[in-house]
């Protein structure tokens, strides 16, 4: 579909480079910002917005995903229990959109909101993050051998798996605090390291699906790895020259008025 790149590709650049930035300063953020930057900013329908945001998702992760699995910041154990509910479940939801073939106006009508009431729940969960991971930091066995929880993991699995392929949200900001609640004696590091890889066959499976289903925009998601890729490199050399503490007061409200954004547009 034609949104006018010759006029809008300066602003999608500069969108993929704003998001890549905030990404490589906080580490989360890629789903939560750059849908609604889609969708609001430059005025790509919601399902196609979708689309092209979990492929962005998947490539942009996987460089991250590489060095966490070199340094031993990833729990495999977790990783498949939440597999074994995320794959299935973003399946469920793609398969439901591929058979129903909503119609594409009701379709981004709920894609809205439930991206904004996912937005709401990612600004609080940044914003809690850090008091729940200087808890984690404080347990007193944050090494011994994880016990993992399979019935929590596999749910939590599930609901993630729903609302990614829906609204490519969650895997992110919702994913980490999620699993430090279900596994406060886990390390920081690991924590983030296993959320990353887990997000990668989840973001790619459904970001694949909906190009099958012709949901992705392959000129724009072109333009948003060119900025974002100097963006997350920016981020991350200076990230530990800001304090953690404003960074996520930042990124809260940049969410939470995503989510203004969108419910402005419903109604």
């Amino acid at each position: 579909m034609d949104f006018a790149l010759s006029n809008s590709w300066p602003l999608i650049i500069a969108g993929g480079f704003t998001v890549g930035f905030l990404v490589g300063l906080t580490g989360v953020g890629a789903g939560s910002l750059m849908t609604p930057f889609l969708i609001s900013g430059i005025g790509v329908p919601p399902v196609l917005a979708v689309g092209t945001d979990l492929l962005f998702a998947s490539i942009t992760k996987a460089s991250a995903a590489w060095r966490h699995h070199a340094l031993g910041n990833v729990d495999w154990a977790i990783v498949r229990w939440l597999a074994a509910g995320s794959l299935p479940g973003a399946l469920v939801m793609l398969s439901w959109i591929y058979l129903a073939t909503p119609d594409t106006g009701a379709l981004g009508m709920i894609i809205r909101k439930v991206l904004a009431g996912t937005l709401i729940v990612s600004a609080i969960g940044v914003a809690l993050y850090p008091w729940l991971k200087q808890y984690a930091m404080h347990a007193p066995d944050a090494e011994a051998p994880t016990v993992v929880r399979r019935g929590p993991t596999l749910a939590l699995g599930l609901i993630l798996g729903v609302l990614v392929a829906l609204t490519s949200v969650g895997a992110g900001a919702i994913g980490v605090v999620a699993l430090t609640a279900l596994y406060h004696s886990l390390s920081v590091r690991r924590l983030i390291g296993t959320d990353i890889v887990h997000a990668i066959p989840l973001t790619f499976l459904a970001g694949a699906s909906h190009l099958g289903m012709g949901n992705v925009d392959l000129p724009i998601l072109g333009l948003l790895l060119v900025g974002s890729v100097p963006g997350i490199a920016l981020g991350s050399r200076i990230t530990g020259l800001v304090p953690d503490w404003f960074l996520r007061i930042v990124l809260a409200c940049v969410l939470l008025w995503a989510a203004y954004s969108l419910v402005r547009i419903v109604h």
